[in-house]
């Protein structure tokens, strides 16, 4: 197995980059970038597009035949308890003697303890 991938965008090759210039002098052309295979990238997309451009290329030209792979016709759900408010405040007293307070909304999923 090789250590790299071509990037897989279909525009890769038309960037107007020094690093994918190649060729001898007078037959010059722009080539698709190599994406090196590490452990940095071997559980993302990125071990197939050499930049976030180069993917969001790629998903704008083929995200209808992305979703026919496994559309979907129903929301997904995920069960949980009734979302508790949960007040803040601050450990910074101001010069008048007031604390900073917030509050947020705890979700927690049905039947998972989150306690240990």
């Amino acid at each position: 197995m090789s250590n790299f991938n071509w990037c897989h965008s279909p525009k890769c090759h038309t960037h107007k980059t020094q690093d994918r210039v190649r060729g001898s002098k007078g037959s010059k052309v722009l080539r698709t970038r190599k994406v090196a295979q590490n452990q940095w990238n071997e559980n993302s997309f990125f071990k197939y597009f050499c930049s976030n451009s180069c993917y969001n290329d790629f998903a704008n030209t083929y995200i209808e035949r992305i979703i026919a792979i496994a559309p979907r016709h129903t929301p997904l759900e995920t069960p949980i308890d009734d979302p508790k408010k949960v007040k803040h405040t601050s450990n910074y007293t101001f010069s008048d003697g007031s604390q900073h307070t917030w509050t947020s909304t705890e979700i927690k999923e049905r039947g998972v303890d989150t306690t240990e």
